[in-house]
Formats: C-alpha cells, structure tokens, sequence
C-alpha cells in the first residue's frame, strides 16, 4: 500500500515526520513541498549536528555522519516517491553518479510539478 499523501497544509515538522514514517516505503507519490521540507528538516538537523561536532568533539563528524546514516534510507525514499510524481522510476536517482549533469538534471526533476491526477504511481498526492 502506497504511502498516504500529507494533509493538503503541512508545516516543516509534519513533512519530516511523515517521511520518517514511511521511512522504506518506496512506493507512491511525494509533492515537491514534503520533498523539500523533509530535505531543509534534514539539511537544519545537519547543520546542528555539524555544530555539536564542531564543539565537542573538535570537527571529527561523529553526530553528522550519525546523522546521514539514519536518514539514508528515508531520504532514498522520499527521493523515489518525488520521482513517481514526475512519473519517472525511482531507479533514476542513480543518474547522479554522473558528475553535475546527473545531479542538474536529478535538481530539475525535484523541481518540476507532478503529473496531474493519478499516474502509474498512485494517486495525486495534492488531491485530498
């Protein structure tokens, strides 16, 4: 069963906590707006984690590193439920071992609106 789409008005925390959820859930479709508020909560926790690292343990990135392991997976996911919206495979994320144009035409692709209605995929993530 797909992932259930986020409430039509969603704030930082509900993005991240919907996302963290359905952490392996690969399947269904994610809007760009619960993609990039997963990825600026994700980007937020970095930054802090990266200052606790700085702070105590003198740069070595144990907090931060932490940090990325744990979140591998949701991020792979959420990533791949983005990709479905544009009605592509989640297999495409490994376009990004393409030095830059992989990961400009990966940005693009986050970018872009989703497919109207339902596609392939699942349903429309923004129609309630």
């Amino acid at each position: 069963m797909p992932a259930s789409p986020l409430p039509r008005r969603h704030s930082l925390g509900s993005a991240v906590r919907h996302c963290l959820r359905h952490y392996a859930d690969f399947r269904g479709r994610a809007s760009r707006s619960e993609y990039w508020l997963f990825y600026l909560g994700y980007l937020l926790a970095y930054l802090a984690a990266g200052l606790v690292d700085l702070l105590l343990f003198h740069q070595r990135p144990l907090l931060s590193a932490l940090l990325t392991l744990a979140v591998l997976v949701p991020n792979l996911a959420v990533a791949s439920r983005r990709l479905h919206d544009t009605g592509r495979s989640g297999w495409w994320q490994l376009i990004a071992f393409v030095p830059l144009a992989g990961l400009l035409l990966l940005l693009w692709w986050y970018c872009r609106p989703g497919e109207a209605g339902g596609n392939r995929f699942g349903p429309d993530p923004l129609v309630p």
